[in-house]
């Protein structure tokens, strides 16, 4: 075991930032010192082994932090991180002497390879990569499912504002309670908000308040969202969908943590984490002018993208099964294969949909591919539609009546409940398949 782990000086001006990657260092086994500025950094530098700088900071930028460091602890590393990709910056600071230029929002992944390869892996503690516990009730079997929840729950813990990427319905809201239940703020509300389900005239009403009398029908005093969500978490879903007029309002709360409720002169502080969502790409809309770069970069301090069910088809199954679980059906092998065809365009959300509609076609206890939506069997591979294959059909279901006869002993009764048909059917059935 090492006597000594080595520090790392962290210098942003921004706070969540600053515990986002201190957590993460700390987690990996090394020591950090925390700096607000650049003349913090500059008196933290005799006692680093490596200086994580932000470039652009209010009064000493990072280049010029750099510069001094440079020239008076020549072999310090200086790992660059900025939100502002400039290629005149980056050349100007490999000039300086920085040894790598990381773009914001940092992948923990990627730094902490940095700093291994910096400092080469000595002073680590703490291995990386293990894989957290998921929660009951969420299904997580692909590799990179495990990914996400892995990243999530290395950020949990900070008080960084989260974005979650990804198509609509791929269950970025699972992550962000994931996220909310592993902080120090887990005993606290998480208070959902979906802004794109707010008209577009009440929604600053609904997020921050309102005094009374501060528009037509405000005939009380309303606390919005922020209010109750204050010591705890908000999630704001579709946040791309948050209306121009209202953003500078948002991007105050973060910067400040503080707002007014509207027709309201009196300034409340608030203490709220902030985890949004889009399946957007907001940089398209700051560069079409829909959505405020200062705000998307506020906002994007750590990014983490939920993939599509078509990418991550060893979900598919188990969650398939996990929403059959309250209605008692397991699926047919074709409808197996029929599920895993599919591309699931709405991903997990026309999972579950579909599976609902299942439990309610499906005659038994097993799911067979005509109870399908039409969608599913339209596309499902040749020989595998509820209407196609007689023969695999009578297999699937002599193949059932055995397992349930073998599961209750041979008891006719029991297994005809098994299988959701009568016992006179069942009987029947075992006749036509000579059991």
């Amino acid at each position: 075991m090492m006597e000594q782990r080595h520090r790392i000086a962290i210098v942003d001006d921004d706070p969540g930032q600053r515990q986002l990657l201190a957590n993460a260092l700390e987690r990996a086994g090394y020591e950090t010192l925390r700096c607000e500025d650049g003349p913090q950094g500059l008196a933290a530098a005799a006692d680093a082994s490596l200086m994580l700088l932000d470039v652009r900071m209010p009064g000493m930028s990072g280049l010029e932090v750099l510069e001094r460091v440079k020239r008076d602890r020549p072999q310090l590393p200086v790992i660059l991180l900025t939100a502002y990709i400039d290629v005149r910056d980056a050349v100007s600071a490999m000039k300086q002497g920085a040894l790598d230029y990381l773009e914001k929002p940092v992948d923990l992944d990627e730094l902490i390879a940095a700093v291994d390869d910096a400092l080469g892996a000595i002073g680590r503690a703490v291995s990386q990569g293990e894989a957290p516990e998921i929660p009951r009730g969420i299904v997580a079997e692909s590799d990179a499912m495990r990914r996400v929840f892995q990243q999530a729950a290395r950020v949990a813990s900070s008080e960084a504002t989260v974005l979650l990427l990804g198509e609509s319905g791929t269950g970025k809201e699972v992550v962000a309670e994931f996220i909310h239940q592993r902080s120090t703020r887990a005993e606290r509300p998480l208070v959902r908000v979906n802004c794109g389900g707010l008209p577009a005239n009440l929604i600053e009403s609904e997020l921050f308040g309102h005094e009374k009398g501060a528009f037509t029908g405000a005939d009380a005093p309303h606390r919005g969202r922020f209010e109750e969500a204050h010591e705890g978490a908000i999630f704001l879903d579709e946040i791309g969908e948050l209306p121009l007029a209202v953003q500078p309002t948002l991007l105050h709360v973060l910067e400040n943590g503080a707002m007014r409720r509207v027709g309201g002169g009196r300034e409340l502080t608030v203490d709220v984490r902030v985890i949004a969502a889009t399946n957007r790409s907001l940089e398209d809309d700051v560069r079409e002018g829909r959505f405020r770069e200062d705000l998307f970069y506020r906002l994007n301090v750590f990014a983490l993208e939920v993939p599509p069910l078509r990418e991550r088809r060893d979900d598919i199954l188990p969650l398939a099964a996990h929403f059959l679980k309250d209605e008692k059906r397991r699926l047919a092998p074709a409808t197996e294969r029929v599920l895993m065809a599919y591309d699931w365009p709405g991903n997990v959300r026309e999972l579950r949909n579909a599976m609902e509609r299942a439990g309610i076609m499906a005659d038994g206890n097993l799911v067979l591919p005509k109870d399908l939506p039409p969608q599913l069997q339209d596309a499902a591979p040749a020989g595998t539609s509820g209407t196609v294959l007689v023969g695999d059909m009578r297999e699937i279901q002599r193949r059932a009546i055995l397992e349930a006869i073998e599961k209750t002993g041979g008891n006719k009764t029991r297994a005809a409940d098994l299988l959701g048909i009568s016992r006179r059917n069942l009987i029947y059935k075992l006749r036509e398949y000579g059991l």
